[in-house]
């Protein structure tokens, strides 16, 4: 069975490696993609915009899920207002949403919760397997080791990453939370500059660095009494974020509404 699938951000690192690695699985149709009102992109074949997805048959870009013939699936890695933009849509035309997109405030969480009971969502604030994996281990330590061990977490990634701590860090923080029964808005503290003072007990801080063409770097350290122990994943080529979000496609494609995670589609849970 052949998944319709249409990309958001088409032109955009992300949306261009996901168009590429599904115009060679033989389980996708794409149908067309997405790109914001006044692109230069817009109303142009897909395949003439990018050689590299090759020949995909009435397929261009457009700025309108209703401008497309029936998508299934939807994968999104914009910004959260093209995205809730986005998911309007697909609750209109009854199509499943694969969201990556980063830097969702609370009200936000909440609007795309109420869309999942109409259309099934995947939201993840990372789609590769090992970071999936990072944070049960993440959550696993922070249980064993208790307050006795200090947490940092720290994350790199390239210079035009627009939001600060990446979203991956968060979800490695709410881990550490959960496991010590308290929650992040209470313990976090993030960077440091001037006389702070002596750290405190229970906290978990947070540091952001940006440079370059980094893909993704989280780390989490828990220091103790003479010894740490950091759990570090690197991100060697979007692809992984991209096959992780195809994966979930595939997963929606049958489903009827929900909001799910990759934990969900991985089977971790």
């Amino acid at each position: 069975m052949s998944v319709r699938l249409a990309v958001s951000g088409a032109t955009g690192r992300m949306g261009h490696t996901i168009l590429e690695l599904a115009s060679k699985d033989p389980t996708f149709t794409i149908v067309g993609a997405l790109e914001n009102h006044g692109h230069p992109a817009l109303g142009r074949s897909l395949s003439a915009v990018l050689p590299s997805v090759g020949n995909q048959p009435g397929a261009r870009i457009v700025p309108t899920l209703s401008q497309l013939k029936a998508p299934q699936v939807l994968i999104d890695f914009t910004q959260p207002p093209a995205t809730l933009g986005y998911l309007k849509e697909a609750q209109a035309s009854r199509t499943a949403v694969v969201i990556g997109t980063t830097g969702f405030s609370d009200a936000e969480r909440k609007r795309i919760l109420a869309f999942s009971k109409k259309v099934p969502v995947v939201q993840s604030y990372n789609m590769s397997v090992g970071m999936n994996l990072l944070f049960a281990l993440v959550e696993e330590a922070a249980a064993k080791l208790g307050l006795a061990y200090d947490v940092e977490i720290t994350e790199a990634h390239h210079n035009l990453k627009k939001d600060a701590p990446s979203g991956s860090a968060i979800r490695l923080g709410e881990g550490v939370a959960r496991a010590w029964k308290t929650k992040l808005s209470k313990v976090s503290t993030h960077g440091r500059v001037g006389k702070v003072g002596e750290r405190k007990k229970g906290t978990i801080g947070f540091h952001a660095v940006r440079g370059g063409d980094i893909v993704g770097d989280h780390t989490v350290l828990y220091a103790g009494p003479g010894e740490r122990l950091e759990l570090t994943h690197r991100a060697h080529s979007r692809e992984t974020f991209a096959q992780g979000a195809l994966r979930a496609a595939k997963f929606l494609s049958a489903k009827k509404k929900g909001l799910f995670d990759m934990w969900d589609v991985l089977g971790l849970r």
